[in-house]
């Protein structure tokens, strides 16, 4: 088949497997260039199925040696091996054993996918389809097997030697230069989450007790000499096995429990029965070499790997369709770990943060897709924001409509009923419909539905009758291969406020009302509140009830009282965000028209008036009110004919006036800062840090050369990463001798601490000037970089692609033409990666029409292109529309 026309699998073909696997057997032994996979496989036909035929083998790129059906050779009219498949033309009609040897090179396996090398090490990625580049098997996730695995390896390349489940026999071989390590998992499990890992690594080892009593051994596993970044980890890794049990009732059901950090990666993790193996950014920590949004991305993905432990490997998922039942409950899950752990209200803001600048954009573009879709070319393609954070705020809605208890009850059912089993979404939501006593086929729509949902609000007050009437609507515009969208169910978490910040009670008699919460279900509906006093200001989707875009007609003095007095934390930080946007939509329209914008904004003084009490009451949430919408967002916002030059323009003058007015109030704070060696970065602290870097970067701001000089001075008295990053950032669009100056420091620090200079990079590559693509092309030649790694790439090519919209839709087209150039080059390396890349094009329908005529020149390149690879050619075929 031509690589860029891939085969549509399509959700409505799936059928049970013909055949089961039932054990699997593996004796591989590790060789740098020729790794021997001996792998045993007990077999019979599916009692369930319709029917056997030949069995077939999913292979990739797989050297075959022999097969052995029960114990005798196979005779060649018997079989056909290539390297993508293993065809048993005859199987026995009885459960059989089957028994073939293959050989893989993990030091050529540059795709990071099956066995490969990292840092000297053998590690493993299987998910969604590697396995089969490690042995001919029934590569899907209904095959649920007990696997046994024996790993040899040489004893000096490789004293660590660690597997799936439990640690068994282990012993010298013969000769004295090799040693080996039996691994028996008890579990069923999916071939995607086999895993084994060798190497010379540096380990840490604590013990935890389960509720239970069951004793756990847990070990994190790194590169030698970074044994003292581990304590972060170990910790967060701790504290989510302790959650889970208080407030799920899952515990964990192995002896062991092993992560490896491995600094080539393509994704962050990978939660593999009993052996995560990480990227290493998400397990290395100290002061020194990682920022708090480190230690909060860390603990939050120890998490959500470990939660896997039960929702994905206990219970899997039937077909890779159902992806999002594993993925989108997860996510949903650390996400209320994190929110218990550090500050829910904050945890709030940043996930609705990152669902809209990367969900909301994808469900907005020619890769939009529903949560569970129906057909896709490459499942690679489909670890998406929409599989993961549309699907937990799915979930989110979920537990909204059907409260905390039916929740907790629906989730103890789905544990009891599907435990060991490979499930769908319907079986899951179908435990929740039962354990609510409540029909839930209209709610499924969320998962069946591509786009995000628009609702217009409008409220209308009768000081004669003393009610209030809103009236809402929903809509979703057409996405690819779904014109006709029905009404979903949308909780609207929903509060009224009074001129002048009071709060009113909402009296109704609407049915679909409870509990502060309005389900929204038809097209249009209509609330009526009684006994309302005065004109009130409605605050709608607190706590961003639900995925959707809210359109509502409030005035600047509305918002200006949400910020100031409304009770939910979310919807006041929604406040200053919709008053920034207004200003700088108008501000972008007059640049565009050569016309100077209008220097006042309503956001200036009310920040300025409410801005130091909300500093001693919440520092972290201060910061959030002080950040302003990205280029990015901003552009989002506006979604059509986009200019970046004027989208920079505008907010680069929003920001000199908020700094204007909030500097002097801010002053103070940069100054503020804590007695070196006292660095923690619990949420509190971080919090105080956060406001203390707004405040240094409204001071930058004012572009003065005090200003200046107060950032180089914070940079040369910080004793953290994440300050030192902060004084980076605060002159990272303000050219100058300071600057270069610190990014020159910078380097001198850390040239030794690769993860470190992947922010360093990032930096550079995000400057929003026409001199960045050069400063990209040589770092490129810098002794850091590297294609071959994930990290590297993701950090200067990446976020000068997906961060840096000014210069990556320069005029010129020169930063189109450079990303695409990238991807044909990554290709041949990475498919994933390269993939990933390709996604930077997904908004250029949205471009003005120079830019976006670049776009599609480059689009078609690429798609014109041969020997693409699967994941490219889906990416590009979908994106050109």
């Amino acid at each position: 088949m031509d690589r860029q026309t891939p085969q549509v699998i399509r959700l409505a073909d799936y059928r049970p497997p013909a055949f089961l696997i039932d054990r699997v057997n593996l004796d591989i032994r590790l060789h740098a260039t020729k790794t021997r996979i001996i792998a045993e496989l007990h077999i019979r036909a599916n009692p369930t199925s319709s029917g056997a035929g030949s069995l077939i083998l999913d292979g990739d790129e797989l050297n075959f040696v022999t097969a052995r059906l029960d114990g005798a050779p196979l005779a060649p009219d018997d079989y056909q091996a290539t390297p993508s498949s293993f065809t048993l033309r005859a199987p026995p009609a009885r459960p059989f054993k089957l028994e073939i040897e293959t050989t893989v090179d993990p030091t050529a396996n540059t795709k990071l996918m099956g066995l490969y090398r990292s840092g000297g090490a053998y590690c493993t990625q299987c998910e969604a389809d590697g396995f089969r580049r490690i042995a001919y098997f029934l590569d899907r996730p209904d095959i649920l097997s007990v696997y046994t695995t024996r790993i040899e390896a040489d004893r000096k390349e490789a004293p660590l030697l660690l597997g799936n489940g439990n640690p068994g026999e282990a012993g010298v071989c013969e000769g004295g230069e090799r040693h080996y390590a039996v691994w028996s998992d008890p579990w069923p499990k999916p071939c995607y989450l086999f895993a084994l890992v060798a190497g010379d690594l540096a380990s840490v080892h604590q013990p935890f007790v389960t509720k239970s009593g069951r004793k756990v051994t847990l070990g994190l596993h790194v590169e030698k000499g970074k044994e003292d970044r581990c304590g972060w980890a170990m910790d967060s890794l701790v504290r989510c096995m302790q959650w889970d049990e208080r407030v799920f009732g899952r515990e964990y059901d192995l002896d062991v429990f092993n992560v490896v950090a491995v600094p080539d990666f393509n994704m962050g993790a990978m939660e593999n029965k009993g052996l995560n193996i990480f990227n290493d950014k998400y397990v290395l920590a100290d002061k020194d070499t990682a920022a708090d949004a480190d230690y909060a991305n860390i603990e939050a993905i120890i998490a959500h790997e470990y939660f896997h432990n039960w929702t994905g490997n206990r219970i899997t998922c039937r077909d890779w369709f159902q992806l999002c039942l594993k993925e989108g409950l997860t996510v949903f899950r650390d996400q209320e770990f994190s929110s218990d752990e550090r500050s829910r209200p904050i945890k709030r803001i940043a996930d609705v943060i990152r669902l809209r600048s990367a969900q909301f954009v994808e469900d907005a573009g020619p890769l939009a897709h529903p949560v569970r879709p129906s057909q896709y070319r490459e499942i690679n393609n489909f670890y998406t924001a929409t599989v993961y954070e549309k699907g937990a705020e799915i979930i989110r809605m979920l537990k909204t409509l059907v409260g905390d208890d039916a929740f907790a009850r629906g989730m103890d059912l789905y544990f009891e009923r599907h435990d060991g089993e490979a499930a769908t979404v319907e079986q899951f939501i179908a435990c929740f419909a039962e354990a609510a006593g409540r029909d839930l086929t209209q709610f499924f729509r969320w998962y069946d539905q591509a786009g995000t949902p628009l609702v217009s609000a409008r409220g209308e007050y009768d000081a004669a009758a003393r009610t209030y009437t809103l009236r809402l609507t929903q809509a979703t515009a057409p996405t690819p291969n779904q014109d006709v969208k029905q009404p979903v169910v949308i909780p609207v978490a929903l509060g009224l406020v009074a001129q002048d910040g009071a709060t009113i009670e909402i009296a109704t008699d609407d049915p679909d009302y409870a509990h502060g919460v309005l389900a929204l279900t038809r097209e249009s509906q209509t609330l009526v509140v009684k006994n309302v006093a005065t004109p009130p200001i409605p605050s709608l989707f607190r706590q961003f009830s639900a995925p959707v875009k809210l359109e509502i007609d409030l005035a600047d003095a509305d918002l200006v009282t949400l910020l100031r007095h409304d009770t939910d934390s979310f919807n006041r930080w929604q406040a200053a965000q919709q008053l920034a946007i207004r200003t700088l939509k108008r501000d972008v329209v007059a640049l565009r028209q050569g016309q100077t914008p209008a220097g006042e904004t309503p956001l200036a003084d009310a920040l300025a008036s409410i801005i130091e009490g909300e500093a001693r009451r919440d520092p972290a949430f201060a910061a959030y009110l002080l950040a302003m919408p990205r280029d990015n967002d901003i552009a989002r916002e506006i979604g059509h004919d986009i200019d970046p030059d004027a989208i920079h323009a505008a907010r680069s003058r929003l920001r000199s006036t908020l700094a204007a007015r909030l500097a002097p109030i801010l002053s103070g704070l940069v100054a503020d800062a804590p007695a070196t060696n006292l660095y923690s970065p619990d949420a509190a602290s971080a919090g105080r840090r956060a406001l203390r870097h707004a405040a240094l970067y409204a001071a930058a701001d004012v572009r003065e050369p005090a200003a200046l000089a107060q950032v180089e001075a914070f940079y040369e008295q910080a004793d953290n990463l994440t300050d030192r990053q902060a004084a980076l950032i605060a002159l990272h669009d303000k050219p100058g001798e300071t600057r270069e100056r610190l990014f020159e420091a910078f380097e001198a620090r850390y040239h030794t601490e690769p993860l470190v200079l992947d922010k360093w990079m990032a930096l550079q590559a995000t400057i929003p000037e026409r001199e960045t693509l050069a400063r990209v092309r040589r770092l490129m030649a810098h002794p850091v970089f590297s294609l071959s790694t994930p990290n590297r790439v993701y950090a200067l090519i990446m976020s000068f692609a997906q961060g840096n919209p000014r210069e990556f839709h320069r005029p010129d087209g020169e930063g189109h033409r450079f990303i695409a150039d990238l991807i044909l080059e990554l290709d041949a390396r990475n498919p994933q990666v390269a993939s990933r890349l390709a996604t930077s094009f997904r908004t250029w329908k949205s471009l003005e029409s120079g830019r976006r005529g670049s776009a599609r020149t480059q689009l078609e390149r690429l798609a014109g292109a041969g020997a693409l690879s699967r994941d490219v050619a889906d990416i590009v075929t979908r994106t050109l529309g």
